[in-house]
């Protein structure tokens, strides 16, 4: 019994610990439900996140807009479909805005 303890207690500490060690956009976006809806290069059920970087390309206050976008969802902005609210804390919607801001 102590065998199987011993592992499961070293795996459930390296997933509590995982969250907190993804501090860069690209990390985020592939450990959060993001990649569901969004890839990098191509549109799936929402709009590439190149063309989101595009489309918010030399706007004023956009990885705040899309920082606030991430956290609460939004709708109408790339067809009918809703975004919806996604789990991440204030700072991890800031990292993913500015990260998606500097994809080409």
């Amino acid at each position: 019994m102590k065998k199987l303890l011993i592992p499961m207690f070293a795996l459930g500490a390296a997933f509590a610990v995982q969250p907190a060690l993804a501090t860069d956009g690209e990390t985020l976006f592939k450990s959060n439900s993001c990649v569901a809806c969004h890839a990098i290069e191509t549109k799936l059920v929402g709009p590439s996140l190149k063309d989101v970087a595009a489309k918010n390309a030399d706007v004023e206050g956009a990885a705040a807009t899309l920082a606030l976008h991430i956290k609460n969802g939004n709708a109408g902005l790339w067809g009918p479909i809703p975004m919806p609210p996604n789990q991440v804390t204030e700072e991890e919607a800031t990292i993913l805005a500015e990260w998606i801001l500097t994809l080409k």
